[in-house]
């Protein structure tokens, strides 16, 4: 079964890393990503761009309306993801609680729905 793996943390405590932590930081999601590549769990996964950047789209009476930033101030952001294929939601647990951010942030683990595409 496919999971998508949500990585949610606070963009504040990014920007208070001094550039060693941020280093040791990403030398941890490096050695992260490559130990559930090689494992086969990977399915995908990207780190996403800080919510400064990101532009929220609603369609309102026909009307495609865009918003700056993110659809919601919340207190952590959603900062990056991956696509674990895994035998069950447990092991999806047991290797999401090995994401660096689980440790400031949190991590929500989302069954995939399986659906099929027209044409397919």
């Amino acid at each position: 079964m496919h999971y998508a793996v949500l990585i949610y943390a606070r963009e504040a405590d990014y920007a208070a890393m001094t550039p060693e932590q941020g280093a040791a930081n990403m030398q941890a999601y490096n050695e992260f990503t490559a130990a559930i590549a090689a494992s086969g769990h990977m399915h995908g996964g990207e780190a996403l761009q800080p919510t400064s950047t990101a532009t929220t789209v609603r369609v309102r009476d026909g009307k495609t309306v865009t918003t700056d930033g993110p659809f919601a101030e919340t207190k952590e952001q959603l900062t990056g993801f991956y696509v674990l294929d895994c035998k069950d939601l447990d092991e999806a647990i047991m290797i999401s609680a090995k994401i660096p951010d689980a440790k400031i942030g949190s991590i929500e683990v989302r069954p995939i729905m399986a659906m099929e595409m027209p044409g397919n």
